[in-house]
């Protein structure tokens, strides 16, 4: 039965309306500080929580429920008969009800310029003591945590004439779900103040449901999209959907691919993504000219791919863009025209990024999980080193032809491996992705190509193990190569190069991408 509760609550919603159903309950409300004035100033009977502990809250109130008259009311199990002696030797009464939500910490360190000591004064202490105590009790105390719940216990408790012991077992897990995100975000938050980018010897993650899904990757799995507290604005979970329907998994996973390599390029850029690998890259002076250059390169794999820009995207560039299916854009800004364009088609989904060419920020974690662990590694944010690119060949190339390589190591570095990107004027002619052998990689992006190979770049993810990438550039007529050198053979495919005039530079930066 539930005589006495404590109530002491961050977000207020709801809690005047839950504290006077329970006051017409007969039961008895202790609350604390601002909490215990806002039932008051709505005519609601309170007891003050020093009323409780005969000791007055102290140390700027960062004191003052941490009293073995609240823990013991709480921690008490009820069937005990010594634990209930005890009590009454005491003088401490049971409580029997708990409803705490948390200094907003979140929403602390999600503020500009937050300081150090702002986010240090919003570490609850007492709450997360209280709501883990309650909740370690929960056969004998409902602790709620979320206004959500207010509505549902009241009910069951108005029908049933109790809480049921699955109702508090619920709550009691989401105590526990709550605490552990709370403190989470704190070790990461100071972990990110830090700024060392050490690997800590444990790592907690805590994520927020976003999104509930259809499907996963396939119709047979089940899925659900989770957000990442104060990941940044150039994400895509930062993305504003504008128009379409709901982003699936494969969407999502797509988007992402697009939205990492746009990062790349500062000029006026767009990308083609199809099942994560790019189909279709280009720099131009515009964003019409980067959009009619990226779709040129490959008319035939963009069909019901992504598309990313790093410009807004203006009228003209939407229509030529709605003259494909597209699933979906993604860009900093649309033309109020341009989106009015866009919107005509009902099932593209317009995605509004403001950060989009906002790199990731330092100390950023790369994750892949695995059946029974989880691989982290930093964020891939180098793409080579220019003072450092080594000319092997006797043949050298031209600026022109070093920025054109510099696009296709752009390109190749978000291509799963082992991967091959061919490509001239910035512009991407022939992508091989993620094939078991660097030569079948090559194939196929000379093959995309086509006639347009010749006086093209040719870029690779990692180094060549034999002069067959070579001899094959040869034949397709182009006439640079950049990669990362490494090979115990690297001097045969100098030698290719230096046979058919073809200038070679080495970066010493392999770029994988599983």
């Amino acid at each position: 039965m539930i005589k006495r509760a404590l109530i002491s609550v961050s977000d207020k919603t709801g809690i005047v309306e839950m504290a006077r159903e329970l006051a017409a309950r007969g039961v008895e409300i202790i609350s604390t500080g601002g909490t215990a004035k806002v039932l008051s100033d709505a005519g609601i009977k309170v007891i003050s929580i020093s009323d409780v502990t005969g000791f007055p809250e102290c140390l700027d109130g960062r004191v003052k429920t941490l009293h073995p008259k609240v823990h013991g009311g709480l921690l008490a199990i009820r069937s005990n008969p010594e634990h209930m002696k005890q009590l009454e030797e005491l003088g401490i009464e049971p409580i029997d009800m708990v409803i705490i939500n948390l200094y907003p910490f979140k929403q602390t360190i999600l503020k500009e310029n937050v300081t150090l000591e702002e986010a240090i004064e919003n570490i609850d202490i007492g709450g997360p003591t209280m709501l883990r105590a309650a909740a370690k009790n929960y056969r004998d105390v409902v602790v709620i945590v979320d206004p959500a719940d207010y509505g549902a216990v009241l009910e069951e408790w108005k029908t049933a004439g109790d809480i049921s012991a699955e109702t508090k077992f619920r709550l009691a897990r989401k105590v526990f779900e709550h605490t552990s995100h709370y403190d989470t975000l704190i070790a990461k938050y100071l972990r990110d103040v830090a700024g060392d980018g050490q690997f800590p010897d444990t790592l907690t993650l805590t994520f927020e449901k976003a999104q509930e899904m259809r499907y996963g990757e396939n119709p047979h799995q089940n899925a659900v999209f989770y957000r990442e507290v104060g990941a940044g604005r150039g994400c895509i979970t930062s993305a504003i959907q504008l128009h379409g329907k709901e982003l699936s998994y494969n969407n999502i996973n797509d988007a992402n691919g697009a939205i990492e390599l746009i990062k790349e390029f500062d000029e006026p850029t767009v990308v083609a993504v199809k099942h994560a690998n790019p189909c279709g890259v280009a720099s131009a002076s515009t964003i019409y000219e980067a959009w009619v250059r990226a779709y040129e390169a490959d008319p035939v794999s963009i069909f019901g791919g992504i598309v990313a820009a790093n410009r807004k995207i203006d009228a003209r560039t939407a229509q030529e863009i709605n003259k494909i299916f597209i699933e979906i854009v993604i860009a900093p800004d649309y033309d109020e025209e341009a989106l009015e364009i866009l919107r005509s088609k009902k099932n593209i989904r317009i995605l509004k990024l403001e950060g989009i060419s906002e790199k990731m920020p330092k100390g950023t974690f790369d994750m892949k999980k695995i059946p029974g662990g989880l691989l982290v590694q930093n964020y891939n944010t180098g793409l080579l080193d220019r003072n450092g690119i080594e000319f092997v060949t006797e043949a050298k190339p031209d600026e022109e032809t070093l920025e054109d390589l510099i696009f296709a190591m752009k390109v190749v570095k978000h291509t799963k491996s082992n991967a091959i990107v061919v490509a001239k004027n910035r512009q991407t002619l022939g992508v091989g992705p993620g094939q078991t052998n660097r030569i079948m990689a090559a194939k196929i992006a000379i093959e995309y190509g086509g006639d347009r190979t010749r006086g093209a770049v040719m870029a690779s993810d990692a180094f060549f193990p034999f002069p067959d990438c070579v001899e094959a550039a040869a034949k397709a007529g182009i006439k640079a190569i950049i990669q990362p050198g490494g090979s115990v053979k690297d001097q045969e495919s100098i030698d290719a190069c230096n046979k058919y005039g073809i200038a070679m530079v080495f970066t010493g930066m392999r770029h994988f991408r599983h």
